[in-house]
């Protein structure tokens, strides 16, 4: 992701040299900055009717996964609209 945000950075004709400096700094050292610059929020929702995108903002965090414990459990947000929240689906 990294090596595709730096090229990115490099075939901006309209980054100035301060701005491309620092972009590659950024993404560099954080993942999280790489994805930022690739994927744009704007794009992504920029053509939907209805939608209005009043602020976008992306950060990452490490931390340890342990399958087993309950805080890695679906939420019942997580949860499509024809599951239940034990994984099995519901018939019409």
């Amino acid at each position: 992701m990294t090596k595709a945000a730096l090229a990115k950075i490099a075939d901006d004709p309209e980054l100035p040299g301060d701005e491309r400096v620092h972009a590659e700094s950024a993404v560099t050292e954080d993942t999280a900055e790489a994805l930022a610059y690739l994927v744009d929020p704007f794009d992504l929702v920029g053509e939907m009717p209805g939608v209005e995108l009043a602020q976008a903002s992306w950060s990452s965090e490490e931390i340890d996964y342990d399958p087993d414990s309950p805080d890695w459990d679906l939420d019942e947000d997580d949860v499509d609209g024809d599951e239940e929240a034990d994984g099995t689906a519901v018939v019409g």
